[in-house]
C-alpha cells in the first residue's frame, strides 16, 4: 500500500492509509504537482483504505448500517466529519482545493475528455495503448490528464451517483465560491462550462463540414443547416454566461440544445447511409465522436442552466462527474473501441455473406439434386486440383514458391467452381451462417423458432449433397487420369514416394483432425474476406464507376460497361472469397513452418482426392494396408470438423452482429437438438416439395 511522504512531513507518516498523516500533508503552498498527488491519495484513501472503526460510520445519526452504502461514500463521510471537528484541518484542505481550482485547466476537462484527437480508428486505438501502458505525471495543469489518475477505478462512478445530496453539499462547501465578475455575480464555474460548450461546438460544426460525412448526410436533416448555426448560438450563450444574464443564458441554451440536436441526428442519418451503401469503420468512428459531443453539450448545459449552488445544480454535476469517469475507464479499453466500431461492420459482411449464403441453401428434392449435380461438378475441377498439386511438388521448389504455386492452383480452381456455378462443399458453411442468422429475428417467438430449425435442416441436407457430390467425382476422375496414364507413358502422374508420404500423413492417427479444424477456420476468414471485399465495393461505389466512368465508357462502350458493372458487383464477393481461401491454403502452413509451428491444412474434398491418386499409384494392393484404411476412416471426420468449425465461427459472428442474447442462443440450440432427436431423418433427405 502506498504510504503518505510529501516533503515535510515524513516524521508524521506512521502508519498506512492514516488518514492523520494525509490531513497533515495537505500544504497549498507546496509545488502544484505535490498538491495534485495529494488529492491522487485522498481518493486512493478513499477507495482502498480499511473499514472504519465504529465510530468512524457515517456518523452524523450514529447509524452503523452501512450495508448498501458504498465504502469510498462512508470513508467521504467520515472524513467531512474530521473536518468539521478539526478547523485546523479544514482550512488546510480548503486552501489546497482552492489552489487547484485556481491552476488547473478544466475547460479542456469538459471539452475534450474521451474524445480522440485523431479522426481515424487506428489512431485511437494507438492512444488508448499509450494511456493504459505510459505512466501519467501529476505534473500538469491540464485537468483532462490529471483526471485519469484521481478516476482510476471503474468503480469510482458508483459512489460518486450514490452521494446523497446533504454530502454532496458539505463535499462542495470544501471548494470555495470564486466569482470572475463580481459585478454580474457569474461563477468560475459557469463560465468554464459555457467555454467547454463552445469549444464542442467547433469540435461539432469541424466535423458537420467533413465532406466523406457531409454527402452522407440526408437532405432532410441538413435543410436547417444545424452545423452553420451550433457555433454562433454556443458564441451567444458565453457571453450571456459572462454577462450574468440569466434569462437570456435560458433563451440561448434552448435553441443550442435542438441545434445540437439536430446535429447528432444529421450524423445518425449518415449511419442510415452506411447501412445500405456499404460500412466505414473510419466513418462510423467520427459519427460516434460528433454524436458524443453533441451530448457532452447537452449535460453541460443541464449543469450551467441549473439554478447556481442548487441542490439540481450539484446532482447535475456530479452525473457528469460519474459520466467522465466511466469515459476514463471505456479509455483505457482498446476492446471498446473496436466492439462498438466493427459491430456494425460485422453485421453488415454477415449480411453481405448471407446474401450469398442463400444460394447454397436448398428447400426441396429438385433443388436438392440441382446442389449434387453441382458438386459433381466442383467435384471433377477438384480432381484436377489434386493431380496437379502433386505436379508442383515434382518440381522441387523452395518451401515459399512450392506453397505460392500451390495456392494459385486452389484460388484459380475454387473461381472457375465459382464462375462455372458449381459447388464445392466446404463453401458452404460459412457463406450459409449468417443467412441464418438472418432469420433470427424474433427468437421469442416459437413458431419464428421453428422455421429457423427447418432452415438448420435444409442447410445440411445441402452439405451432405454438396460433400457427396464433390466426393463421388473427385474418386473416380482421379483414378480414371491415374489409369489412363499408365496405359499411355506406362507410369502413373503420382510417384510411389508422393503415394506412400499421402498415407503417412492424412492417416487419422496423426494430428488430421487439428489440420482440419484449423482448415476450418481458414474457411471462415475466406468468408469474411469475401463480405468484407464485397462491402468495399459498394461503400466506394466502384460498380457506379465502372458504369460511368468516362475514361472506361470509351474503352468498352455503355453496353459492355454496363455488364461489366453488374458483373462485378455480383462476382467481386465469391471471388475474393475463392481467390483469399486458395491462398491460404497455400502460403498459411509455409508462413507457420517460418515460425516453427507445425500446421497443415486438410481439405475433405483435396484429401480424398489425394488418397484415390495414392490408390491408382500403389494398386489393389492398398486396400490389404491398414494404413489406407486409416486415412479413409479420416475422411468423414475431416469433412465433418471443415463444415462444422467454419459453420459455428460464421454462426456466432452472426449472431453477435445482430446483437442476440446468450438466453436466446440457449432457445436455439435446444430446439435444434429436439429436431435431431424427433426427426433426424429430415437433416439428411429433402421433402418432394418445400416447407
Amino acid at each position: 500500500m502506498l504510504r503518505i511522504s510529501l516533503p515535510g512531513h515524513a516524521a508524521a507518516v506512521r502508519r498506512r492509509w492514516d488518514l492523520t498523516a494525509l490531513l497533515n500533508a495537505a500544504d497549498p503552498r507546496s509545488p502544484l504537482p505535490e498538491r495534485h498527488l495529494w488529492l491522487v491519495r485522498l481518493l486512493e484513501w478513499l477507495r482502498r483504505s480499511p473499514p472504519p472503526r465504529p465510530n468512524e460510520q457515517d456518523g452524523d445519526d450514529g447509524s452503523s448500517n452501512t450495508a448498501r452504502t458504498p465504502q469510498p461514500l462512508v470513508r467521504l463521510k467520515h472524513l467531512l466529519n474530521v473536518l468539521d471537528k478539526h478547523p485546523e484541518h479544514r482550512e488546510r484542505v480548503q486552501g489546497l482545493l482552492a489552489a487547484f481550482w485556481r491552476d488547473i485547466d478544466g475547460a479542456v476537462l469538459l471539452a475534450d475528455f474521451g474524445f480522440a484527437p485523431r479522426q481515424g480508428v487506428l489512431a485511437e486505438v494507438g492512444e488508448r495503448l499509450r494511456l493504459r501502458l505510459l505512466p501519467g505525471s501529476t505534473d500538469t495543469t491540464d485537468l483532462s490528464v490529471l483526471f485519469g489518475l484521481l478516476f482510476s477505478q471503474s468503480t469510482d462512478a458508483e459512489w460518486l451517483e450514490a452521494i446523497d445530496d446533504e454530502t454532496l453539499a458539505r463535499a462542495v462547501a470544501l471548494f470555495p465560491p470564486a466569482p470572475l465578475n463580481a459585478e454580474a455575480g457569474t461563477s468560475r464555474e459557469r463560465t468554464v462550462a459555457a467555454d467547454a460548450i463552445v469549444y464542442l461546438s467547433l469540435q461539432v460544426a469541424a466535423a458537420g463540414y467533413l465532406g466523406a460525412l457531409r454527402q452522407r448526410m440526408s437532405a432532410e436533416a441538413l435543410r436547417d443547416q444545424p452545423f452553420e448555426q451550433i457555433v454562433p448560438c454556443a458564441h451567444r450563450l458565453r457571453e450571456a454566461a459572462r454577462a450574468g444574464d440569466h434569462r437570456a443564458m435560458l433563451r440561448e441554451a434552448q435553441m443550442l440544445r435542438a441545434v445540437a440536436q439536430a446535429c447528432s441526428d444529421a450524423a445518425r442519418s449518415v449511419r442510415d447511409h452506411l447501412e445500405e451503401h456499404g460500412i466505414s469503420v473510419n466513418l462510423l468512428f467520427q459519427v460516434d465522436q460528433l454524436r458524443g459531443r453533441a451530448r457532452r453539450i447537452d449535460s453541460l448545459l443541464a449543469c450551467a442552466l441549473a439554478p447556481p449552488d442548487s441542490p439540481q445544480q450539484r446532482r447535475e454535476v456530479v452525473h457528469l462527474l460519474a459520466d467522465l469517469v466511466q469515459v476514463a475507464d471505456e479509455r483505457r479499453s482498446t476492446r471498446a473501441v473496436f466492439a462498438r466500431q466493427y459491430s456494425m461492420l460485422a453485421r453488415k459482411v454477415a449480411e453481405r455473406s448471407a446474401e450469398t449464403g442463400e444460394h447454397y441453401i436448398t428447400r426441396d428434392r429438385a433443388e436438392w439434386m440441382q446442389m449434387l449435380k453441382r458438386a459433381l461438378g466442383g467435384g471433377a475441377v477438384v480432381a484436377g486440383t489434386t493431380l496437379l498439386k502433386f505436379a508442383i511438388l515434382a518440381t522441387g521448389l523452395t518451401a515459399f514458391w512450392g506453397g505460392f504455386w500451390a495456392g494459385i492452383n486452389y484460388a484459380t480452381s475454387f473461381v472457375v467452381i465459382h464462375l462455372a456455378h458449381w459447388t464445392l462443399a466446404t463453401k458452404q458453411p460459412a457463406m450459409t451462417a449468417p443467412a441464418l442468422a438472418a432469420k433470427l429475428e424474433n427468437t421469442a417467438d416459437d413458431e419464428a423458432l421453428e422455421g429457423f430449425v427447418d432452415e438448420v435442416a435444409h442447410l445440411i441436407r445441402s452439405q451432405v449433397a454438396g460433400i457427396f457430390g464433390n466426393l463421388a467425382m473427385v474418386v473416380p476422375v482421379v483414378l480414371a487420369v491415374q489409369a489412363v496414364a499408365q496405359a499411355l507413358i506406362g507410369s502413373t502422374l503420382v510417384s510411389h514416394h508422393d503415394a506412400e508420404h499421402v498415407l503417412e500423413s492424412l492417416t487419422l492417427l496423426g494430428p488430421t483432425l487439428l489440420f482440419a479444424a484449423f482448415t476450418g477456420v481458414l474457411l471462415f476468414a475466406s468468408s469474411l474476406i469475401g463480405g468484407w471485399a464485397e462491402n468495399w465495393f459498394v461503400l466506394h461505389r466502384l460498380d457506379s464507376a465502372i458504369r460511368w466512368n468516362p475514361r472506361l465508357l470509351a474503352r468498352l462502350g455503355a453496353p459492355r460497361a454496363q455488364r461489366w458493372s453488374r458483373w462485378w458487383r455480383a462476382n467481386i464477393s465469391g471471388l475474393a472469397a475463392n481467390i483469399s481461401l486458395g491462398m491460404m491454403l497455400g502460403i498459411v502452413p509455409v508462413v507457420c513452418a517460418f515460425f516453427g509451428l507445425p500446421i497443415e491444412v486438410r481439405h475433405v474434398t483435396l484429401s480424398t482426392g489425394q488418397i484415390a491418386a495414392a490408390l491408382g499409384t500403389l494398386g489393389t494392393e492398398a486396400l490389404h494396408d491398414r494404413a489406407f484404411w486409416w486415412c479413409v476412416a479420416a475422411i468423414p471426420l475431416t469433412g465433418a470438423l471443415n463444415l462444422g468449425v467454419s459453420f459455428l465461427l460464421a454462426f456466432k459472428v452472426a449472431l453477435r452482429s445482430r446483437g442476440i442474447r446468450l438466453a436466446d442462443r440457449s432457445r436455439i440450440y435446444a430446439a435444434v437438438r429436439h429436431r435431431l432427436r424427433t426427426r433426424f431423418a429430415s437433416f439428411l433427405w429433402p421433402p418432394r416439395e418445400a416447407t
